[in-house]
């Protein structure tokens, strides 16, 4: 059964990261998490959409003179 609600270790885990990684990301409110008391959670669905937003796309390189031009 997959978890809607991860813990910092886990939430580390699944973004194959550090712990320390997940709370600096928490600390700087750059992703967003739930309290639960003195516990905090991380909703996949948010883990996801912090991973789609650092997304780039890919671009067709064409080489002119030896060199890459986009």
């Amino acid at each position: 059964m997959r978890k809607n609600y991860l813990t910092v270790d886990e939430a580390a885990e699944y973004l194959n990261t550090g712990a320390r990684f997940v709370r600096r990301l928490i600390a700087e409110r750059r992703i967003a998490f739930h309290k639960v008391g003195a516990h905090v959670r991380l909703a996949v669905a948010d883990l996801d959409a912090f991973v789609m937003a650092g997304r780039v796309e890919p671009v067709q390189v064409n080489w002119s003179a030896g060199r890459a031009v986009a």
